[in-house]
């Protein structure tokens, strides 16, 4: 595959709705070729500690950023006929879906690709587990900070890149 969007989210409680804040990294010819990174004001509108150790945010981060439809505005038009890519895609996928969901915004029906079924396929047994820093970096690419969406979703592009 060498045109697709590599998009992760991180959420602010148990709720995928909750997203607040998105990574997204545009490849065409299998190349990266533009991002994009938004916090996001959270809905429901509070964080659980265990999110908050996992990427950072917090409410204070989040309590003047857009909500999601006004972020969502900024992506639509960069993925546009593209595929999507994620780690552990039906995680991503469910936030997306639930947070439509919540603004009773009209879903497009989006084709997901999940880099985790496809690293699990490729490398089998030969890694110590499948997490997204792992297989990073047995394609070579070296993720630095894990949980931000966008550092994310670029280890996700380029490990797209090599597998599918």
């Amino acid at each position: 595959m060498k045109d697709f969007a590599a998009i992760d989210y991180e959420t602010a409680n148990e709720y995928r709705c909750s997203v607040c804040s998105v990574g997204v990294v545009i490849v065409r010819n299998g190349e990266i070729v533009d991002s994009f990174y938004s916090l996001i004001h959270p809905e429901p509108e509070y964080y659980q500690w265990f999110c908050q150790q996992v990427h950072g945010l917090s409410e204070e981060d989040t309590e003047d950023a857009p909500v999601f439809p006004f972020v969502w505005e900024k992506i639509a038009p960069m993925i546009e006929g593209l595929p999507l890519v994620a780690h552990n895609s039906p995680f991503d996928e469910g936030c997306l879906k639930e947070v439509f969901k919540v603004y009773q915004m009209d879903y497009p029906d989006y084709k997901f690709y999940d880099t985790l079924a496809v690293s699990r396929r490729y490398y089998g047994n030969s890694l110590p587990n499948h997490q997204l820093q792992t297989v990073a970096a047995a394609c070579g690419y070296i993720l630095e900070n894990h949980h931000h969406a966008l550092a994310d979703a670029e280890a996700c592009a380029y490990i797209a890149m090599k597998l599918l």
